[in-house]
């Protein structure tokens, strides 16, 4: 992996609050609701945005 600069490093990091918040929002958006149809589609876009923040992490490494 190439060395990544300090603004670079920023934003991943910014990238992987937002996604993180997103998954949280998301799994307790499903948590709340009693449609099951809007549960399960709340709990599919929590764990895309947890794909999305493992993807970010996995770059880090």
């Amino acid at each position: 992996m190439a060395q990544l600069s300090e603004k670079e490093l920023s934003a991943l990091n910014d990238l992987l609050a937002d996604e993180q918040l997103l998954t949280k929002k998301f799994s307790m958006l499903a948590k709340q609701t009693n449609d099951s149809e809007i549960r399960q589609k709340f709990e599919q876009i929590s764990q895309q945005h947890q794909g999305h923040f493992n993807a970010l992490y996995e770059y880090l490494k």
